[in-house]
């Protein structure tokens, strides 16, 4: 089982570990060269690192422990600002570019806490894909069916690999349409997307500013709630599993199982009556906002119309640097007009309100994060057809709740041994904290913490 922050916790003041031997264990794991460390991280902060966790060595000898972070191994995804170093982004563009000058927020806020900030993660180029396939720096692999090099996941792709392979305790990522729940999903992991205003985003590379989030992919509910308090700069309050007698959920009856496979079907059903059996009230429900949303992002949604106005003079200059399947969703938003984009935030207006208060009587809404299960890199590599509808098919349910400016976990939810499966437990804006006690529920009944190597 992969270690909890709460397990290696004990450790460190039981003497039976020390800061500087999980972080030596991590990078020992991110340099091992038969593993996927090289692809999963950019950059690997050695000699930092090692000082860090020094320090907290001594701190926590002299009676000085910061937080439930103290001393344990963390990756940062590399849009995040790290003074001294450049932030690539995953792109070949930016390889070149001034270093920060100063930490992301949320990577001072990590430091502060005595998080030992091993390196920066692999992402898809400028974090635009639910698929993780990298063409400048790698794609790793998941950890299920490695033989065959099935995809992490993305955009936040070396995030869920450095937490599944143990080169990290856990991981910090950014969603904007599922980045961080697919990720999880396809590496047998627990992941956090918060309500988006809780998390400062200075020092973070943008892709869409009204959707961005940043969280944890990490080992239990338990260990994103942490995080999660850290990152957001609030007390942290543990998660309270709310029995499952006690929950009443809503399964949409939209599209969202449109296109399911048969494994993540059966995982899902199984959750279902998991919940039902424990006492869970489980109601499927008409939200046909949800039908809707397609064609409200017909012309690319905000997500193009922001990302172009990022890129458009750097793009315009340099577009060969580019990965072509990121620049050609990027050069969409170049034809949303000034009242394409205020029409489309007034009905993301509506279409929230809506959606609310349909919502209003359940607890949490459940659907599979992923309709289908990690498809092959080589697949999508090979075929833009390929990659575009299985891109488009991943990010489809979990985009539903960024558009909502909602919450949400992704929870494993299949039998060990088997391909990873994420159980997506959302909710509305600032509804954090009770979906992380109903997600506690969920995954005592679901399942425990997450299995090493899936």
């Amino acid at each position: 089982m992969l270690p909890t922050i709460r397990a290696l916790q004990e450790q460190l003041a039981q003497g039976k570990t020390t800061s500087l031997e999980l972080t030596e264990a991590a990078l020992t794991r991110i340099d091992d060269p038969s593993g996927e460390g090289r692809r999963a991280f950019t950059q690997v902060f050695h000699d930092e690192a090692r000082a860090a966790a020094r320090a907290a060595d001594t701190l926590r000898a002299a009676g000085l422990v910061r937080s439930p972070l103290d001393g344990l191994p963390i990756s940062v995804k590399d849009l995040f600002d790290v003074a001294g170093r450049v932030t690539w982004a995953g792109s070949a563009v930016l390889k070149n570019a001034p270093p920060a000058q100063a930490n992301a927020e949320i990577v001072q806020r990590l430091i502060n806490a005595g998080a030992i900030i091993v390196g920066k993660t692999n992402m898809t180029e400028f974090a635009f894909s639910g698929l993780g396939l990298n063409p400048h720096y790698g794609t790793p692999s998941s950890p299920w069916d490695r033989a065959a090099g099935r995809i992490p996941g993305g955009s936040s792709s070396g995030a869920g690999v450095s937490v599944a392979d143990q080169m990290a305790v856990a991981a910090i990522g950014t969603d904007t349409g599922g980045s961080i729940r697919i990720p999880s999903a396809f590496n047998g992991l627990v992941g956090f997307k918060p309500t988006a205003r809780r998390v400062p985003a200075d020092g973070a590379l943008p892709l869409s500013f009204s959707l961005d989030s940043i969280g944890p992919l990490a080992a239990s509910v338990e260990c994103c709630a942490i995080l999660d308090a850290v990152l957001s700069g609030q007390a942290y309050k543990a998660p309270k599993a709310v029995q499952a007698l006690n929950m009443r959920f809503a399964v949409p009856s939209s599209m969202v199982m449109e296109g399911a496979d048969d494994h993540v079907r059966s995982a899902f059903q199984q959750a279902l009556e998991s919940l039902r059996a424990a006492g869970a009230g489980v109601e499927t429900i008409d939200l046909p906002e949800f039908d809707q949303l397609p064609y409200i992002n017909r012309l690319g949604g905000l997500v193009c119309a922001e990302a172009w106005s990022w890129h458009r003079s750097l793009i315009t200059e340099r577009p060969d640097e580019y990965d072509p399947r990121v620049s050609s969703r990027i050069k969409r938003g170049k034809d949303i007009s000034s009242a394409d984009y205020i029409e489309l935030l007034q009905t993301r207006k509506n279409w929230i309100a809506s959606v609310e208060a349909r919502l209003r009587q359940y607890d949490a809404l459940l659907m599979p994060v992923s309709p289908v299960v990690a498809p092959k890199i080589q697949d999508l590599q090979a075929s833009d057809d390929a990659y575009f509808a299985a891109n488009g098919l991943i990010l489809r349910n979990p985009t539903l709740i960024n558009f909502l400016n909602g919450c949400a976990l992704s929870l494993p939810c299949h039998q060990p041994g088997t391909a990873p499966v994420g159980l997506m437990v959302a909710g509305p804006a600032m509804h954090d904290q009770h979906i992380l006690d109903i997600g506690a529920g969920i995954q005592a009944v679901v399942g425990g913490q997450t299995p090493c190597g899936v």
